[in-house]
């Protein structure tokens, strides 16, 4: 469980807010195995915590289908497919082509600059084989476009989506790490400038377009290895 990253939780007044939020945010990093059991009092002695903030943050996860609870009430990450896969991605590319189509016509310059420092950050990331700081920046990347789309209800929308996502993003990171030690990995950048490029440009369908083939990038690394 350490690998999760969570911390201890300090100030009282916000403990059932903090534990859900970090929590939340590793299952959106991948941080957790697809299928793995999750117990109360392995969180609680993690964040060092009673089981009361635990317990209600694997609810509201829950009722965000960030996880699966059995009828006897066990908590599992959920397991990954194919199809569920399949779904996830028509869902994101509408959603996110949608949300970066819109934020052509309203993203400032400077947000624009703002997410090339990011996506370069990405790319050297990259280059020196941190893997899961990688994958951080290229959240980083991605919501550094879809918070400035003139909207409120797109990223939430989105944030949904990425949160079940995260037992394919741990499937991922697993995948790049591989690529890294055998030294091929491929070129995970070329779609982030592509699409920044369309954005100064005030090109919204390029933009769009871009930002769906680079979802199908992702999920063409995980068709290869996810079991059907």
């Amino acid at each position: 469980m350490k690998e999760a990253g969570l911390a201890a939780i300090s100030a009282r007044t916000t403990v059932q807010d903090n534990v859900y939020a970090q929590l939340r945010q590793a299952l959106m990093w991948g941080s957790f195995e697809p299928g793995a059991h999750i117990t109360i009092a392995g969180l609680s002695e993690q964040f060092g915590t009673s089981h009361m903030p635990v317990r209600e943050a694997l609810r509201r996860l829950a009722a965000e289908c960030g996880l699966d609870v059995a009828r006897n009430g066990s908590v599992r990450v959920p397991p990954v497919s194919r199809a569920q896969l399949d779904d996830l991605c028509r869902a994101r590319k509408a959603l996110e082509g949608l949300a970066t189509e819109c934020a052509a016509a309203v993203i400032p310059e400077p947000k624009i600059e703002e997410a090339l420092a990011i996506a370069r950050e990405h790319e050297r990331l990259g280059r020196a084989g941190e893997v899961y700081a990688m994958l951080r920046k290229n959240q980083e990347f991605h919501f550094a476009i879809y918070e400035n789309a003139g909207s409120d209800v797109l990223p939430q929308l989105i944030e949904m989506l990425w949160l079940r996502f995260g037992p394919y993003m741990r499937m991922l990171s697993d995948l790049v790490k591989r690529q890294m030690e055998e030294g091929r990995l491929p070129d995970y950048s070329t779609h982030h400038y592509s699409i920044l490029d369309a954005l100064h440009a005030r090109n919204a369908a390029g933009a769009r377009d871009f930002m769906v083939r680079d979802i199908e990038a992702t999920q063409a690394f995980l068709v290869a290895i996810c079991p059907d």
